[in-house]
Formats: C-alpha cells, sequence, structure tokens
C-alpha cells in the first residue's frame, strides 16, 4: 500500500495550490481521509478530514472557507484544494487514511486530540507548501 502526496510548492499568499493524494493497493471506498500539516517547530495540525462516503467533512477553524477536501474514489485520489494561502499555512502536509464509520470522517470519530494521536494504518511521505508574504 501506498499513498502518494504531491502538489506542493512555492506560491504567494493569497495563491492557490491543490495537493493530491493518490492511493495505490487497496480500495480507497473503504478509507476515511485526513489531511494533516506540521510547520517548522510546531505541533502537527489536523488540517481536514472527509468520511467514506464523502457526506461528512471537518476543516480546521484556521481553514475553513479557504480549502475543500474531496474524493475521488474510482481514482483512488483525494484532493485538497487550497485558496487564498497565507503565510502561516506554510508547513509539511501529509494525508493519512484508517477505516472509521461510514458517514464520519476521523475528527468526528475520534475527537481533534486523539486524531492527532491514533496510529493511522497508512501515511503519505508529505508534501511541502510554502506561502511567501
Amino acid at each position: 500500500v501506498q499513498l502518494q502526496a504531491s502538489g506542493g510548492g512555492l506560491v504567494q499568499a493569497g495563491g492557490s495550490l491543490r495537493l493530491s493524494c493518490s492511493i495505490s493497493g487497496i480500495s480507497l471506498d473503504d478509507y476515511t481521509i485526513v489531511w494533516f500539516r506540521q510547520a517548522p517547530g510546531k505541533e502537527r495540525d489536523v488540517v481536514s478530514s472527509i468520511s467514506r462516503n464523502g457526506v461528512t467533512t471537518y476543516y480546521a477553524h484556521s481553514v475553513k472557507g479557504r480549502f475543500t477536501l474531496s474524493r475521488d474514489n474510482a481514482k483512488n485520489t483525494v484532493y485538497l484544494q487550497m485558496n487564498s494561502l497565507k503565510p502561516e499555512d506554510t508547513a509539511v502536509y501529509y494525508c493519512a487514511i484508517d477505516v472509521f464509520p461510514t458517514g464520519a470522517d476521523a475528527v468526528q470519530a475520534l475527537g481533534e486530540i486523539d486524531c492527532l494521536q491514533w496510529p493511522f494504518d497508512y501515511w503519505g511521505q508529505g508534501t511541502q507548501v510554502t506561502v511567501s508574504s
């Protein structure tokens, strides 16, 4: 099983990026997806999560209204569209997957604090996002 995160890069404040997390070796249908990020010297944060059926999503307060998480199960790929980027969005972004109840995103299933500590089944390698001011 592999998770390949891509789409990061350097962008000016106010710009956009779309991160992708492509999964191989398993069917994405069975998994809940989470995006985390970690900035240098800071703790890892939950950015967004989407339920197995795509109905329920969670967004951290800091990204709500700017980021959109979607999934294409046919392509086994997850997308994190990031608009109106800010310098404080600079971090390495990671995708992770695990099995939770069908209609629950990971934060709904675990709570935000436990979500940060949960041993997710599979992780991507991370993609760097740098937003210049």
